[in-house]
């Protein structure tokens, strides 16, 4: 079976002073069978809700919005895989805002993800496209590319023992209120696979592929009803406690279901 997965990703909010609080009662209303819950945090805040986890629920795993694609060096300002041991487990890379913000390339964010797998980092691998790029019917094409540069170079075998995780976010639904449908997201985790099978054969079973993109709890069914779609990179409620145990309550129901017919 895929694995079920929730992902927090709390992006530039949250300070030390509260984000263990945050973390404790997320954790605290999400607990359940069946869904891998995991919340990212800013680089900051990894070490309090680290300790506010191991206090209270050690399951939630802890991960980082990003990493640098070299181990040491002058880089100003930047966090690389080894400085991340003892803080978090899992990394997203290649986040759409990384992209557009940073300018990071395909070829950047295949370094980040081998990084990542030589750090014993679970990569969070964000892949998806632009409304100009959807509307052209060119979608599919622009995630093959990103997929292609994304991991040309790591081995299909060390993607699949490090738990590859491919996040399907649509560049045109995230923090716009406006999200892709069921079927739309559906159609795309099918052609992950394919991309993923076809160049990575071994990382192909058992990859889990996510939506991300405004995410709530009033949409999550939507998506989770999709035989293909394993869980959520959530954003803006992922800091609301009730959203979350709502998503992470339906990715249960999901997880149960595929445990039965199992």
């Amino acid at each position: 079976m895929r694995d079920v997965i929730v992902a927090a990703n709390w992006k530039m909010h949250t300070t030390p002073a509260d984000a263990g609080d945050l973390a404790r009662t997320i954790a605290a209303r999400t607990r359940g069978e069946g869904v891998v819950r995991v919340i990212c945090p800013p680089f900051v805040a990894l070490a309090a809700v680290r300790d506010a986890l191991a206090e209270t629920d050690p399951d939630v795993g802890i991960g980082a919005q990003n990493v640098h694609h070299e181990l040491q060096g002058a880089y100003t300002g930047e966090v690389s895989a080894p400085m991340l041991a003892g803080l978090a487990g899992w990394v997203i890379v290649g986040h759409s805002e990384r992209r557009r913000d940073a300018a990071e390339t395909d070829e950047i964010i295949g370094r980040k993800v081998a990084r990542a797998i030589e750090a014993g980092l679970r990569p969070i691998l964000c892949v998806g496209e632009q409304l100009g790029e959807r509307e052209a019917g060119e979608q599919v094409d622009v995630v093959r590319r990103q997929l292609t540069g994304a991991l040309t170079g790591n081995d299909g075998t060390a993607l699949r023992a490090a738990g590859l995780v491919i996040a399907y976010e649509p560049v045109w639904a995230i923090g716009t209120g406006r999200n892709a449908s069921g079927q739309d997201a559906a159609a795309m985790a099918d052609a992950i696979r394919t991309i993923v099978a076809d160049g990575w054969a071994d990382a192909a079973p058992g990859l889990s592929v996510l939506y991300g993109g405004s995410v709530t709890s009033a949409n999550i069914a939507e998506f989770l009803t999709e035989p293909s779609i394993d869980g959520a990179l959530v954003g803006g409620a992922s800091l609301k406690p009730d959203e979350m145990a709502g998503i992470v309550a339906r990715a249960g129901l999901t997880a149960a279901a595929r445990g039965a017919a199992a």
